[in-house]
Formats: C-alpha cells, sequence, structure tokens
C-alpha cells in the first residue's frame, strides 16, 4: 500500500468511495479539474466493460520510431484507472459502468470545410491504413501519468481522405452524446457533449494518432471505444474518447474544459512544467505503479518534434 504525507496527496490520486464522495460535494461548489518494447502480461480480468468487442485482437506493426523505450504500464493499469466522466468521476468507475456502451455499428461523421465530407463506419477505419503499435507517454493535468502501448495510425489519413479546404484552420472532435448508453451524461457535471480541437498542424502532426485500440485488441470502452484521438504532447483531456463527429473549421472552435474553466484550461493544453495548474504544480508527475514522482518533461518528452509548431508563442499565455 502506497501511503503518503498530506501534503503529498492529490486529489486526483485518491480514489476510495469517501473521498470520491467528498470530490463531488467540492465540485458542486467549484470549478472541477480536468479529465483527464513492450513488458508484462495482459491482464484481463477485474472490468465489467470487458465485451466481447473489446477482445477483438489487432495485428499492428511496431513503430518503433514514434515509441518511447520505457516500459508501458500493464494491461490492468490502463484498463482500471481513468478519467471518462460519461461513466463517472472516479477513477475506477469507467471500468465498472462502460458496458453500457454499445460500439457496434459506430459511425463517424466528417464535415466542415472539406471537399469530400462523408460518414464513415468503424470497420472501414480500421481497414483505412495500415495499423501500427505506438508506446506513447501519456500525461493527464492531475499530474498522474502513464506509458500506452496504443493502436491506430496518423490521423492526417482521415485527412487525406477527406481533403480539408484552404478555410480548414482548426479541427473540433465531438464524443457522442446518449445518457442511456453513458449515464454519467445525466449529471449536471459538464455541458455535453465533450468537445475538444485541435489546430490543423497539430492534428496533421505524424505524432497526432486516430486510436482503435491497445495492447493488441480493439480498445475498451472505459478507454474511449471504438475510436478516439491520442495527442501524446498534451494533457489527456485532449485525446478525446468515443468520436461520433468530427467537424474541420475556420474559426477557433468550442472545446468543453476552456470553456469549463478558462482560466483552468486553455485550448492548447500542451504539457509544460513551467505552467502550473491554478490548484497544484505541474513541475512533477506521479507515474502509475511507481512510488516516488517524475520530472515533468516539456512537452511530455516530445519537444524535438512538436516545438516548432509553437515558435514565436507565449506559451504561458496559450495554455
Amino acid at each position: 500500500m502506497l501511503i503518503k504525507k498530506p501534503d503529498d496527496v492529490l486529489g486526483s490520486e485518491i480514489t476510495s468511495r469517501e473521498h470520491f464522495m467528498n470530490r463531488r460535494r467540492f465540485l458542486a461548489g467549484t470549478t472541477i479539474a480536468g479529465v483527464g518494447g513492450l513488458a508484462g502480461a495482459y491482464l484481463l480480468g477485474g472490468s465489467r466493460s470487458s465485451s466481447a468487442e473489446s477482445k477483438q485482437k489487432l495485428v499492428a506493426a511496431k513503430r518503433a520510431d514514434f515509441s518511447v523505450t520505457e516500459p508501458p504500464n500493464s494491461y490492468k493499469d490502463v484498463t482500471t484507472y481513468n478519467n471518462f466522466y460519461e461513466f463517472g468521476l472516479g477513477k475506477d468507475q469507467p471500468a465498472e459502468n462502460a458496458h453500457t456502451l454499445k460500439t457496434r455499428p459506430w459511425t463517424v461523421r466528417i464535415e466542415g470545410e472539406v471537399q469530400k465530407p462523408r460518414t464513415i463506419g468503424i470497420e472501414e477505419l480500421l481497414k483505412l491504413a495500415p495499423l501500427e503499435e505506438r508506446v506513447y507517454r501519456f500525461r493527464c493535468v492531475e499530474a498522474w501519468s502513464m506509458v500506452v502501448p496504443w493502436i491506430g495510425y496518423s490521423f492526417s489519413e482521415l485527412l487525406k481522405l477527406v481533403q480539408p479546404t484552404a478555410k480548414a484552420k482548426f479541427v473540433q472532435l465531438v464524443t457522442l452524446k446518449d445518457s442511456s448508453q453513458m449515464p454519467g451524461q445525466k449529471s449536471w457535471v459538464l455541458d455535453w457533449p465533450y468537445l475538444e480541437g485541435l489546430r490543423i498542424d497539430e492534428a496533421m502532426h505524424p505524432l497526432t494518432l486516430l486510436c482503435l485500440g491497445l495492447y493488441g485488441e480493439v480498445l475498451p470502452n472505459q478507454n474511449g471505444a471504438p475510436v478516439r484521438l491520442i495527442v501524446p504532447w498534451k494533457y489527456g483531456f485532449k485525446s478525446i474518447k468515443s468520436v461520433v463527429a468530427i467537424r474541420f473549421t475556420e474559426e477557433l472552435p468550442t472545446t468543453t474544459w476552456a470553456k469549463q474553466g478558462p482560466s483552468e484550461y486553455g485550448f492548447y493544453a500542451n504539457v509544460n512544467p513551467e505552467v502550473d495548474h491554478p490548484r497544484w504544480s505541474q513541475a512533477s508527475e506521479r507515474r502509475i505503479g511507481e512510488l516516488r514522482r517524475r520530472k515533468t518533461l516539456p512537452f511530455n518528452g516530445y519537444a524535438d518534434q512538436v516545438a516548432k509548431l509553437y515558435q514565436g508563442m507565449d506559451l504561458r499565455r496559450f495554455y
């Protein structure tokens, strides 16, 4: 059992029922915090949301040039410690509650400033480009992190399909809104559906992953099935889950957390250890499964690949 001094404990690290209920009371009066080679065996137990769909195997080539060399967290870590408010505020609740999500059939609507708008089904998405396994760092705004072997392909493959126009400066993504499948949407916590967005050059960067699986399988429901985004140099709330629409826009799009708490969550959300969240430091992080905290890396360790996207920008102002 991990025991910390009271001053070292983050609210985001506590998942007991008592503390979860305390957090809900806290949320009622304040702006809430954001969501946010392989090693080890595949641990497939412990999740009600592990359906037959979530055990479908995926064949993916390992993409070493896009992968970190740090050992991934276990399958159990990755699938039982999640932010997915559509299924509850506790880290353990998505794994318990996401079995209600139906991921087949599933379509994604692509619209806005594109030459070839269309609706595409999940089976077509799985075959749109060769699947790759990429071991990425994943850093949550709440100062915890994991290493995950995601499966998918660069989001730019989708852009090639629909051909954005010259007016397409941004991309907005939309999560499913259906409280019968996502019971957390019956709450007041956020203004549903969940919305996120990127600048078009961020979306086209080869590291930006249209994610369809992890650990050799299609995504489990609690991890954003059947399709999500992974933007590894940004805080986790940018990596939107269970996507049903993608809109290309000329104007900066609305995003859920920037609207919910503009003083705490900016549009860009690049991992920056020098810019603290108003209620906690971002200078260090807790890697799930480790005892000691780690120093947070600029752009989550991907500065060599992505820092050039932000040349000339004040990253304290555009946080």
